[in-house]
């Protein structure tokens, strides 16, 4: 799609005589999106992991059918917690982990983040710390929660950084 779409936009910048940076990059959504990072990274210049479709497509789980046995799963220790609400690090995590290092190693200066609820959770802010990601994005009544799980985040790097 790059090799479609740079032309056009720089088409149209020129003849505008408008100087503006355009990134291409994608979202991934997709376990087999995660395992072959490396090789989108090559053509995109940022990821935006979609947390709750892979969330989903992780689990095999419909958002919209959740309700029906989670709080019986949770129950049963069966997950340790809502998965579309804080990111699961064992399989969703895992393979977060994988596509920020692929793509980071194809390409290291990838702009890395996260879009949807995830991003507004304290918990899946410090997991996305921890990975390496550059932004969360959220809804807008959960971005000074997100904020401050950031700067948390931070703080506690930077603590055990001088440790």
């Amino acid at each position: 799609m790059r090799e479609e779409l740079e032309p056009i936009a720089t088409e149209v910048l020129r003849a505008r005589a408008v100087d503006l940076p355009i990134l291409f990059g994608t979202m991934i959504e997709l376990p087999r999106a995660c395992v072959v990072a490396g090789e989108i990274a090559e053509v995109a210049d940022f990821f935006s992991f979609g947390t709750n479709d892979l969330t989903q497509t992780v689990f095999g789980f419909s958002r919209d059918d959740i309700g029906k046995f989670l709080a019986m799963y949770e129950e049963r220790k069966l997950v340790p917690a809502n998965p579309f609400v804080t990111i699961d690090r064992p399989g969703v995590g895992a393979l977060m982990r994988v596509a920020v290092q692929a793509g980071r190693a194809s390409r290291p200066d990838l702009h890395l983040g996260i879009c949807g609820e995830h991003g507004g959770d304290p918990a899946s802010v410090v997991f996305c710390h921890e990975i390496g990601l550059d932004y969360v994005s959220c809804s807008p009544f959960r971005v000074e929660t997100a904020r401050l799980a950031a700067g948390q985040a931070a703080l506690g790097s930077a603590e055990q950084a001088s440790a």
